[in-house]
């Protein structure tokens, strides 16, 4: 009997210890308790859908196993890239493009070492915000205030010829059309640049369905931006807070509103400003009340839902870098990016900031289903790339 007994003890204590291992200590509660609710919580499976959650930027015009993006991609299964022309920390005039064929080999390079497919994005809008620019060898797109002062026509056929030029290189997502009014033509970020079709929602309504419809034709998926609206400010938010309480009009949400309405938006970029007659205490990027009282559902947009860059001085320069990850991530964003391209060059930012998610869903500060719903938008988005 003595001995069935330390044959049993033995066993129980072989399996206590097996269990221990495997399960993660986060299902293990300080009372030594198992948290049922976590139980089947495995931390590598969510750290990689939390990857998912980030596009990222980084530095080379050529990559190998060993590259900085590569491992990144590899270790964090990072969701997608961005390429930009110039880097902005080290005032470089060379970052990701040289030319068509340096920059298609780059994409396609990067694409083989991805064990899921990968987001390859750029800011590519036509005019002075144009990452592939006729002096690199690409063609000349005209600028959204250009376009719509013409014909819708010619947006459209503007549109296949950059989507065109956007599958050849390989490139899948296009931050664009910018959907913001040009209420103020002295918006140094906007109007300035001549970013907006126009002051008048329909134009614009008009000339982005058409921009988008070109870049659908090519299969290359589009952002609208800057939701709420970014084209009254004054402002920045390159370089730090925008505060759009006293200039914003209602009138700069129906671009977002109709093309939702008619089914042509793949993704919504959400900008970094401030409206305090919506929320007195984040920008829009970092709100609950905007993400999901106005677009989730008031708007009905069910779709992949972007952060503007978390590089930005108006995050980078008002909250911690961990902190506004985690809020992003609790107001209802999808996916955030890290471009590595604004002040700062930290190749560190992608793995702090799931380190950052992971941790706050250990304390309850995010919730386990905000991950799988994003996992699940954007595999649908994805979908549409095969």
């Amino acid at each position: 009997m003595k001995k069935n007994i330390s044959i049993f003890l033995i066993v129980v204590i072989i399996v206590t210890v097996i269990w221990l291992y495997f399960i993660p200590s986060s299902v293990i509660l300080k009372n030594g308790k198992v948290n049922t609710e976590k139980a089947d919580l495995s931390e590598i499976k969510t750290r990689k859908l939390i990857g998912q959650m980030f596009i990222i930027g980084f530095r080379g015009t050529s990559v190998n196993e060993n590259s900085y993006i590569i491992r990144t991609i590899k270790d964090l299964n990072i969701g997608g890239i961005i390429l930009f022309d110039y880097d902005i920390p080290s005032g470089i005039k060379e970052r990701n493009i040289i030319n068509p064929t340096q920059t298609k080999k780059l994409v396609s390079d990067i694409v083989s070492y991805s064990e899921t497919p990968l987001l390859i994005s750029i800011d590519a809008e036509g005019g002075m915000v144009n990452r592939l620019k006729p002096a690199y060898g690409f063609s000349d797109i005209p600028s959204h205030e250009m376009l719509g002062k013409e014909q819708k026509k010619k947006t459209h056929r503007t549109a296949e010829i950059l989507g065109k030029e956007l599958s050849e290189l390989g490139i899948n997502l296009n931050f664009a059309p910018v959907v913001d009014l040009n209420t103020n033509p002295q918006n140094p970020i906007i109007g300035k640049l001549e970013r907006s079709f126009s002051d008048n929602p329909n134009l614009v309504v008009i000339h982005a369905s058409e921009f988008i419809s070109g870049l659908h034709d090519f299969n290359i998926l589009t952002s609208i931006k800057h939701f709420p609206g970014h084209g009254s400010s004054n402002t920045d938010s390159h370089l730090g807070i925008v505060d759009i309480t006293k200039t914003y009009k209602n009138k700069e949400l129906e671009p977002f509103r109709t093309l939702i309405e008619k089914k042509l938006v793949d993704t919504v970029m959400v900008a970094h400003v401030f409206n305090k007659n919506i929320d007195q205490d984040y920008p829009a990027s970092l709100s609950e009340k905007f993400i999901q009282n106005i677009l989730r559902e008031e708007l009905g947009f069910d779709g992949v839902v972007i952060s503007d860059d978390m590089d930005m001085g108006a995050i980078r320069n008002n909250y911690g870098f961990e902190d506004a990850v985690v809020k992003a991530v609790k107001a209802g964003t999808n996916m955030l990016i890290i471009s590595n391209n604004g002040n700062v060059y930290d190749e560190s930012s992608p793995k702090r900031a799931i380190d950052a998610i992971w941790n706050a869903i250990q304390t309850g500060d995010v919730s386990i289903s905000n991950i799988y719903t994003s996992a699940e938008k954007i595999r649908v988005l994805k979908e549409k790339i095969k």
